[in-house]
């Protein structure tokens, strides 16, 4: 396959193949089984089962907002037990999009849904003991109907594209800059995927089919183009697909509500997750557990977010206040890519690793209140337990 390069002295400016066929060569079909593979790969196993740095002074773990993905437990567990080794007390609930799944005893799930008051989806972490899912056929139905949002929304994304939509293409060009070679070159990319899938949809797993899958598909190349080039094909991708997410008929999910109160009939209990991307949320006041005021990508009002718990605890004449939790938010996924092609924020995230907890000023305000990780732990545990 020919490129057109310019000196690359100067810099990685490959461009993109000027021969580029319609039809799917060997090439584009190993790269498609091994973009949509779950299967971990010996250097993947090393890379979940290594952290670069070990917590040893940290007794209390507390991690209710994270996701395994593909990623095996038994490789997360080996993870964490070298991150954390003198941990005394825990407590770890996986929170899969959508999918509900186990550790130790407790299940969780975070869950899209519809804030019908403010016209917007909004997300929910959900935590049970075992036991209290283990018979549950309307929550898991539920669940089920919400799972096909993502791969449905991945088929819009890729409709966008290949049919095309000329107005959502007009304006992800001109955000980012993109231009007829690079356009069109997406196109046929995209396209390749779009029938791929099609042809072997029976032998794809599920977990793969969403928006990722075309974000991995050209990081697969980076070897061949460069990351000059895909680095431009990933802003035109991320400008398309918020395009994509932002038409969505909001009227596939469930209302909040309705999921709030299935979760109640069960015994389960609920927290809010990154609040600064869902205010509306806050300011409803579901019948909540427990809202999450850091997280890593939402950090710039966790002290304001501890001061309004705090004072609605306060003032709260029944009920059980409202518990402060910090979500690591840890994508497994991320730690199984070559190391050249994980987006460092994502990478960074550790399951049980959440900073504000010791950052001397948050501490000022959890400890005036008895806050702790300890004494989340405990709480949370006893509210689970029912």
């Amino acid at each position: 396959m020919k490129l057109i390069k310019n000196d690359p002295k100067l810099c990685d400016c490959r461009a993109f193949p000027a021969d580029i066929g319609e039809e799917i060569t060997e090439a584009d079909l190993t790269r498609f089984f091994a973009v949509v593979s779950t299967d971990l790969e010996p250097w993947q196993v090393e890379q979940v089962v290594t952290p670069q740095q070990s917590y040893v002074r940290q007794e209390a773990l507390l991690a209710v907002h994270w996701h395994p993905e593909f990623v095996p437990m038994e490789h997360i567990r080996t993870r964490v037990d070298a991150m954390f080794p003198n941990r005394r007390d825990e407590l770890l609930i996986p929170t899969q999009h959508n999918q509900l799944m186990s550790w130790d005893g407790y299940s969780g799930v975070e869950v899209d849904c519809f804030s019908s008051g403010f016209n917007r989806k909004v997300q929910l972490l959900l935590h049970f003991t075992d036991e209290r899912v283990k018979d549950a056929g309307v929550l898991k139905s539920m669940l089920a109907h919400t799972f096909k949002y993502r791969s449905g929304q991945l088929f819009d994304f890729m409709h966008t594209i290949t049919k095309p939509d000329e107005a959502r293409i007009e304006r992800a060009a001109k955000a980012t800059g993109a231009d007829q070679e690079l356009i069109d070159f997406v196109r046929i990319n995209v396209s390749k995927v779009e029938r791929l899938l099609n042809e072997h949809w029976t032998d794809v797993p599920r977990l793969s089919v969403k928006n990722k899958l075309l974000r991995n598909w050209f990081d697969a190349m980076r070897d061949e183009l460069g990351d000059n080039a895909v680095d431009k094909v990933q802003a035109y991708l991320k400008v398309v697909k918020n395009l994509v997410k932002k038409g969505f008929d909001l009227s596939f999910f469930y209302r909040a509500s309705e999921v709030i109160e299935e979760v109640r009939s069960l015994g389960g209990c609920i927290v809010i997750p990154h609040p600064e991307q869902f205010w509306p949320i806050l300011l409803r006041d579901y019948d909540v557990d427990g809202i999450e005021v850091w997280n890593p990508q939402s950090q710039e009002y966790t002290e304001f977010l501890i001061s309004v718990v705090n004072e609605q605890n306060g003032r709260r004449i029944s009920g059980r206040d409202k518990l402060i939790f910090m979500g690591d938010d840890c994508h497994m996924g991320e730690k199984t890519k070559p190391l050249n092609q994980q987006e460092s924020d994502k990478a960074a995230r550790e399951i049980g690793l959440q900073p504000a907890w010791d950052d001397l000023g948050i501490r000022k305000k959890l400890i005036v209140n008895n806050i702790s990780r300890r004494s989340i732990i405990q709480e949370y545990k006893a509210r689970l337990a029912g």
